[in-house]
């Protein structure tokens, strides 16, 4: 008759045998290719990763993405070419004047498309127009811009004032919709915190 504890001693070292060979089954094949098996070259898998740059200018903002994201091109943003820094909220509503890159660059499908657009009942401009920048601490000339672009080029703790020059003394909500007319400090001054006064008309007024 058969030990007992012979028998549960045997059946305990088949069972760890078999473990022991699935462990080593699993390490030599993990991460092994089938023989046979197609690899993308590395040339492939660079032009797999680039695109040629579709002309987009004078399409709808909306469509450009559209079409720019039916390419392969994901990475999208969009600034008012008019340089008044208004924001593109509703795309439908906007056309492109610019794109960077240009049309015909063929590069990475990561990189950054940015339009440049206007509204569609407006006239594209001639140049881009960006907004303006106060690099250098020295007042920059603010004619002609938009309150909120010239607000925005300001270090965010300046205290800034905006009148209505018309005489109407109206209350100026929508910045990105008034020009400013003059500044206090004037252009070219050293800016270090002190106040800033932009006297504005609406953009579809004169200066007096």
């Amino acid at each position: 008759m058969p030990n007992w504890h012979t028998t549960v001693a045997a059946i305990v070292t088949v069972a760890a045998l078999a473990t022991l060979g699935t462990a080593c089954k699993s390490t030599t094949t993990s991460g092994s290719t089938p023989s046979g098996a197609p690899t993308a070259s590395k040339s492939e898998a660079t032009a797999a990763a680039t695109k040629t740059v579709p002309n987009l200018v004078g399409k709808g903002l909306q469509a450009a993405q559209d079409q720019a994201q039916a390419v392969g091109f994901y990475v999208l943003t969009s600034h008012d070419g008019l340089g008044r820094d208004r924001m593109q909220v509703f795309d439908r509503d906007w056309k492109v004047c610019t794109q960077k890159p240009s049309s015909g660059n063929n590069v990475s499908v990561d990189t950054k498309l940015d339009f440049g657009a206007v509204k569609v009942d407006e006239t594209c401009p001639a140049k881009n127009q960006s907004a303006p920048s106060a690099a250098g601490g020295s007042m920059p000339n603010f004619k002609g811009k938009s309150v909120k672009a010239a607000r925005g080029a300001l270090d965010a703790s300046t205290s800034v004032k905006v009148e209505d020059v018309s005489g109407q003394d109206r209350i100026i909500i929508l910045e990105s919709g008034w020009q400013v007319c003059s500044q206090t400090p004037a252009p070219g001054a050293q800016i270090s915190g002190q106040p800033v006064t932009f006297k504005a008309v609406k953009f579809e007024e004169s200066c007096p």
